[in-house]
């Protein structure tokens, strides 16, 4: 990196954070501190929602994903718009008639208060494990860049978060995430548009396209009923639907979001725009990773993408065995390169020659299993490290490709989104600490002032405890998957009991408790026995405590 960089880089961060404390400092009470005095307009909220969900994982593992396998994961929100229109008709209206500040509250209204504390607890686990690798995963580039310790870059980024976090609450935020917004995408349209100026003038859009299908990137929709098929259609539709209910409907990092609407109508408007936006979105930012992958038909790429790993093998005695497989490597790119220019000649003339296409496979396929070997040398050196080098993929060309000054730029783009979706996450795990565990059930008769300094503790805890997550996290396959399994774990059984709440009256409390407690339990079980794809399990737990709900109900037939 050039000091142009660090300038970018330095000035993008510092005028968020001291914007963000300024702007917000001096919360008076707890309306004002959590929901920001409802005063926020509907493209703010829905921005916060985008910038919310949009973690730097997204912009790190993303593009990533679809370099390795393809546009594919884009099925993943395709039931999110469906979920948008659920939570707007029935959600929304519930939550601000009954002027709650957390989702939780209305299940003690609906049941008892150990159901509320239930669902409460469950979403303090799985989202401070969420905060933490949203902090881990900008912490991996920085210590890759700059060969810094990844605990160190772990607390220095969880410190930033937590100063505007501290001082404003979720009106910081909520102001911050627009100026985040912004360097997001800015920094992935510049990006994508030097990526096909970076492309042999003789291959136009249509053709890098036609590059990647070729290579199997562009298999958008798989209609296949295999439940161990990790992305389809239908996991897409269904899972996704019941992740997406689940994470806009009762995650409070969502909620916390649109409860801060103006109106009713409002925090609809805010989460119909992201149920528009989110798909082509993340369309766009797979189809900047499958353009990465064309750019490296005709550019050398690394054996492995982790430059910590390529320096733990030089260092060991089967340094001339990776060695060796890099030579190989260098001589396929290099045929490849050719085999590529003469299929995009042919492509040119609106031939798509079938054996230049054959052969253009068959040397990505010998090129994957180069970097499969180099996986298996990296494990024998070390069998705890992570060989998966997904993640690193968008880092190795943003460093070695892009001019200067954008490299500044696109880190700022990572941060902003590591520190927005952080942010959100801090507010609500402090919010549901003070209202649903603290003010609930220990201090009820406090004043305004003393549960705002509660909720700014809690903020300052969680934000240690995310941090201290991040520090013994791990490279677990890919980040962006990482994030979805650990939501899906849990966020099934916390949505049955939303969904019990709100359309099956007839069941009370006790059968509900004890129907969410059995199914977490089961989708623990589910997800070790690893029989479907983790999607599936957002579907499996909804539907689990509903059912077991309502035999639990006609077993016990008590009034509560």
């Amino acid at each position: 990196m050039q000091l142009i960089d660090w300038i970018v880089l330095s000035v993008t961060l510092l005028f968020i954070v001291i914007y963000g404390a300024w702007k917000t400092k001096g919360s008076k009470n707890v309306e004002e501190y959590i929901l920001g005095n409802n005063e926020t307009p509907w493209w703010t909220v829905g921005l916060s929602v985008m910038a919310t969900q949009a973690s730097a994982i997204t912009f790190l593992s993303t593009p990533g994903q679809a370099y390795h396998d393809g546009m594919g994961f884009v099925q993943f929100y395709f039931g999110l718009p469906i979920a948008m229109v659920v939570i707007c008709i029935t959600f929304i209206p519930i939550y601000h008639k009954l002027k709650v500040f957390t989702a939780y509250e209305f299940l003690e209204q609906r049941f008892d208060v150990k159901t509320r504390s239930l669902a409460s607890i469950l979403f303090l686990i799985q989202r401070g494990l969420g905060t933490g690798l949203t902090i881990y995963a900008p912490a991996i580039i920085m210590s890759a860049l700059l060969g810094w310790n990844l605990t160190l870059m772990n607390i220095v980024i969880g410190i930033m978060v937590i100063i505007y976090t501290f001082s404003g609450g979720t009106k910081a935020v909520n102001v911050t995430q627009k100026q985040q917004m912004f360097v997001i995408m800015t920094g992935m349209f510049i990006t994508f548009f030097l990526i096909l100026s970076y492309l042999p003038e003789e291959l136009s859009f249509s053709n890098a396209l036609g590059i990647a299908g070729a290579n199997d990137k562009m298999d958008i929709v798989d209609f296949s009923f295999n439940p161990e098929t990790r992305y389809t259609f239908w996991s897409g539709i269904t899972g996704g639907f019941f992740l997406a209910l689940s994470y806009f409907g009762t995650d409070q990092s969502q909620v916390g979001r649109y409860l801060s609407g103006k109106s009713i109508r409002e925090s609809q408007m805010g989460l119909i725009m992201n149920g528009l936006l989110k798909v082509p979105m993340q369309f766009f930012i797979l189809l900047t990773g499958v353009m990465v992958f064309v750019f490296f038909q005709f550019h050398s790429s690394p054996l492995h993408f982790n430059p910590t790993n390529n320096d733990l093998v030089k260092n060991s005695k089967h340094k001339s065995e990776y060695e060796k497989l890099e030579k190989e490597l260098d001589a396929v790119q290099s045929e490849k390169k050719e085999i590529s220019m003469l299929y995009v000649g042919q492509l040119n003339q609106d031939f798509d020659n079938p054996i230049l296409q054959q052969k253009m496979v068959s040397l990505s396929g010998k090129e994957k299993d180069l970097r499969e070997q180099a996986k298996e040398i990296i494990a024998e050196v070390d069998d705890k490290t992570e060989t998966n080098d997904k993640d690193y993929v968008f880092l190795y060309f943003i460093l070695n490709f892009l001019p200067k000054g954008l490299i500044g730029l696109l880190l700022a783009v990572i941060f902003s989104a590591a520190m927005s979706s952080s942010a959100s996450g801090l507010t609500a795990l402090a919010s549901t600490t003070t209202i649903d565990i603290y003010k609930r059930n220990l201090r009820a008769d406090k004043s305004e002032k003393h549960f705002v300094t509660a909720t700014k503790l809690f903020t300052l805890m969680w934000g240690i405890i995310a941090i201290l997550f991040a520090c013994v996290g791990t490279l677990f396959e890919n980040l962006i998957q990482l994030v979805n399994i650990v939501g899906s774990i849990f966020y099934g059984t916390v949505l049955g009991i939303f969904l019990v709440a709100f359309y099956v009256k007839f069941v009370k409390a006790r059968a509900v408790f004890w129907s969410a407690v059995i199914t977490q339990l089961t989708i623990f079980y589910i997800y070790y026995l690893d029989i479907v794809s983790f999607l599936w399990l957002n579907f499996i737990g909804a539907m689990l405590t509903i059912i077991l709900g309502i035999l639990f109900q006609s077993v016990l037939k008590t009034k509560e």
